[in-house]
């Protein structure tokens, strides 16, 4: 009878001990993406009443037909895509030659250039906005996309390469000897044997240097103008010296994540895979 007791107190003490931190940590970090979406809309009089409204009685979806309407901020999202897309593309281009290069052979300055690129990630962006405002002034591509695209390649590349040359790590060299055996050269090798194998960890990579540049705010703002600004640099002029305009800006945000989270639900099994295992092992 008294181990029957005891044994009822355990889902209690689970509840208490485990399921409610969950619920309150959950609230915690959801909390401000339901207000943000709730700000988005609710009318003016609503917003700007004195009482705090959870759920707006007659929502609206107003602010964001302005936001597209009289703010435009298609544009600013075709500038951020175009930006990211191209960082891509190009970080992942480079940094699985690299990685592949750091980890199928060994030459004399090799750790050196691994600890380099670790380092690399240490400093504070800050620290770089001067020199490369001058370096795209010289090259004359400041205020272009390209400034960006490579202002964002600096920190998104020594990333890329450390994390793909740990995947690279866990494949077996026999998979590119196997194909050498048979005829084809090492070309051959890494684009049919290693390429297709890399996808996950490629994919994983990709949607990180994605996301750093979607979001990125400091070269942002000093390497645009206002003909190709991205989204963060969009929505910070909607603070203004007077006030904020809390309902665009709010659709805004709401906007803005949307690309990431469809990214991640369609990617979350190769993202897992990619970031916490080889392919073959043994």
């Amino acid at each position: 009878m008294q181990i029957n007791a005891k044994r009822g107190k355990h889902p209690f003490k689970r509840f208490f001990l485990l399921f409610v931190p969950l619920a309150v940590i959950l609230i915690f970090l959801l909390f401000p993406y339901y207000w943000t979406l709730v700000t988005s809309i609710k009318p003016s009089q609503e917003l700007y009443s004195n009482q705090v409204i959870y759920w707006p009685v007659h929502p609206t979806l107003t602010a964001y037909g302005q936001l597209f309407g009289q703010f435009n901020f298609l544009k600013p999202m075709w500038n951020s895509f175009v930006v990211a897309m191209i960082t891509t593309v190009l970080s992942l281009t480079v940094s699985m030659l690299a990685a592949y290069s750091f980890s199928r052979f060994r030459y004399k300055g090799r750790k050196f250039l691994m600890v380099l690129f670790l380092t690399n990630n240490m400093f504070p962006t800050v620290l770089l906005l001067i020199p490369l405002f001058t370096i795209m002034r010289q090259m004359n591509i400041l205020y272009t996309p390209a400034s960006l695209v490579l202002s964002y390649t600096t920190f998104t590349i020594p990333f890329s390469v450390w994390l793909l040359n740990g995947y690279l790590n866990d494949l077996p060299m026999s998979l590119e000897e196997a194909a050498m055996v048979d005829g084809a050269n090492r070309a051959q090798a890494f684009i049919c044997i290693i390429l297709p194998v890399l996808i996950p960890c490629l994919l994983a990579t990709g949607v990180y240097i994605f996301m750093q540049s979607w979001n990125e705010y400091t070269f942002a703002v000093l390497f645009t103008n206002e003909r190709n600004r991205t989204v963060p640099v969009a929505l910070k002029s909607l603070i203004g010296q007077f006030g904020v305009q809390w309902e665009l800006l709010t659709a805004g945000g709401i906007i803005t994540v949307i690309p990431v989270c469809f990214m991640f639900f369609f990617a979350q099994k190769k993202l897992v895979a990619g970031l916490t295992s080889g392919a073959v092992k043994g």
